[in-house]
Formats: structure tokens, sequence, C-alpha cells
């Protein structure tokens, strides 16, 4: 399940909730003759409704929704004018739901700076009305839950980072991976479109992969693995990116680069790895092969498979060298 996918399910799951506690809230007030909380119960349960509404409109861009803020911060501001207001009814205890569907519809800054906003201010209504014990109960009750759930929330936070690091880079390496590859590539030729910028790519290969293997052991290879992406590091550029694909293969992507650029970056990569001695395999050398981005060139597979095509004629031609493979611009 994607990041987004949860948090909507989470939202609807939030102001679903919300609203059938509100509501029955309201039928609670009417059955007593409360109009006044009826309606502004009413008022409320709309505004939750109003939330279900977004979040199934917004389900694509959950991640940056802004609407989420003004729907929440509309009932603070509502719960806060009643409880101000409505002087001879006590609407202390609506706020504390409130603060938790703050934290958890909201990111976490906006959600705690939001809650504290509440909290502050029923504290301060409760310390204007007294009396004194009773203030400071319901304030403290309502600083542990603001804090209980905006732990949890960066505590869920923190480990979704950590996922999503783990899934786009490789563990041995500390490179990206394949899986982050296309969508990396796919916004580069996009903003290459947008800015007419030069993109260019480049395929790296160990040349005689499994001789190596043969001769080292997986340990010494996945060892020399580490020690190639740390190298290959140093080469590049501030802006490039670097991403493993296995079997003893590399990607660059190279931003803002045109094609006597990628030629000198590839023959700079080959050559540093020929002059090299490595401290398990000894001499080892690459092949490179890399292409620039032409005009008609709008998918991240195109790029991908003309370097693959590019270094397989490396490979063909003896190995220790680079090719380059001109795209032919498509007609519109």
């Amino acid at each position: 399940m994607t990041e987004t996918r949860l948090r909507t399910y989470t939202h609807l799951a939030g102001y679903g909730i919300a609203t059938l506690f509100i509501v029955s809230l309201a039928i609670q007030n009417l059955r007593y003759g409360f109009y006044q909380l009826f309606y502004l119960a009413s008022g409320l349960a709309l505004l939750t409704v109003a939330g279900l509404i977004y979040t199934t409109l917004a389900r694509r861009h959950q991640l940056r929704a802004p609407g989420h803020l003004f729907i929440l911060a509309a009932a603070n501001a509502v719960i806060l004018a009643a409880l101000f207001s409505l002087k001879e009814t006590d609407l202390s205890h609506w706020c504390l739901p409130a603060i938790l569907l703050n934290l958890l519809i909201l990111p976490l800054r906006q959600g705690i700076v939001l809650s504290l906003l509440t909290a502050a201010l029923l504290i301060g209504f409760l310390l204007s009305r007294g009396p004194m014990p009773e203030a400071v109960l319901v304030g403290f009750a309502a600083m542990i839950l603001l804090s209980c759930g905006a732990l949890y929330i960066w505590h869920y936070d923190h480990m979704t980072q950590s996922a999503e690091d783990l899934a786009i880079t490789d563990p041995n390496t500390g490179a990206h991976n394949a899986r982050f590859l296309d969508e990396t590539l796919q916004k580069e030729i996009s903003r290459s479109i947008a800015t007419g910028h030069p993109l260019s790519v480049a395929s790296v290969a160990l040349d005689y992969l499994e001789q190596t293997r043969d001769l080292h052991g997986e340990d010494g290879l996945t060892t020399f693995y580490r020690d190639a992406t740390q190298h290959l590091f140093g080469v590049i550029r501030a802006g490039d990116t670097l991403y493993t694909l296995g079997n003893g293969e590399f990607f660059l992507i190279f931003p803002y680069t045109p094609e006597e650029g990628v030629r000198v970056i590839a023959e700079r990569v080959r050559r540093s790895f020929e002059e090299k001695e490595w401290p398990i395999v000894g001499r080892i050398t690459v092949s490179v092969g890399c292409t620039t981005r032409v005009e008609g060139d709008n998918l991240a597979d195109t790029l991908r498979k003309r370097a693959a095509r590019a270094l397989a004629d490396a490979q063909k031609r003896g190995h220790d060298t680079i090719w380059f493979s001109n795209g032919a611009p498509q007609q519109a």
C-alpha cells in the first residue's frame, strides 16, 4: 500500500469517526431540547463531511492537500467561539477530540501548532472562569493528549521515512536502487522538456564479472561493490545521481549535461577504474554506454534502453571502452 493511499484511508477513518460522534451528539442534544448545542454539532458535522468529500476528491494528492488545514482550523474556531459565547454551557470536553483529529489529519508541524493554539485558548478560558482545580485538570488532560498524539505521529512519520529509504536504497552500497531510478529519471525528463536543458545518462558495467566472482567469491564481490560505489560517488559531480542495478551494473543520470559533457565524464569513469588498484580484486575495468536525450524522448524507458544498447556495443568492442548512442529525433 502506498503512503498516499494509506493517508487517504486514515483521513477517511478520522473524518468518518468524527462525523458519527458529532451526529450522535447532535441527536442527543436535540432530544433534550439543547437547540444551541444541536446547531453547533450540526455545523461541525457539516465540516467533517466536507473533510470526507475533500479527502475523496484529493485522494491522489493526499500528501500535499492544503484543504485539510482550512477545514480543521474552521472546526477548531467554531468550537472555541462556542466555548466563549455559550457561557452557561461547558464545552471544554469538545476541544479534546478536536486536538486529536488535528494531529491525525494534518502534517505533524501544522497539527501541533493548531492543537497548541486550541489548547492554549482552552486553558486560558478555564482559568478565567474557574475553579482552578478543574482548569488545571482539563488543561493537563489536553496537554497529555497532545503530547501522546504528537509523539505517536512523529514515530509513525519516522518509521515511514525509514521504510521508504530502505525501499529505494541498496543495503550493500548505499546508492539508490532500480526501483527509484525510473521515477527520478522521468522527473528529470519532464524538467528537461520544461526548461530545455540537456540531459544525459550512462550505464556502467564491470567487465568479466563472472571471472571476478569465481576468483574472489560472492563476499569479495560484495565488498568490491561497496568500494566501487563510493568510488563512483567521488567521480561524478554534485547534482548527478547514481543507482545500482545489480549484477555489476550501475546507472548514472547527468542533468544539464550535453553529449560532449557525458563523453568526458564517461571517459573519466572508465579511466579511474582502469588506473586504480582495488584492495580485493586488484585490477578491473568497466564498460560504459551513454546517451543524451533528444526531442521526442519523453519516457524513462526510452533512455534506459538506449543506454543499455550503448553498453552492449561497448562490451562487444572488447570491454574497457565507452560507446555513445545517438537518439534520432522523433517526427511530430
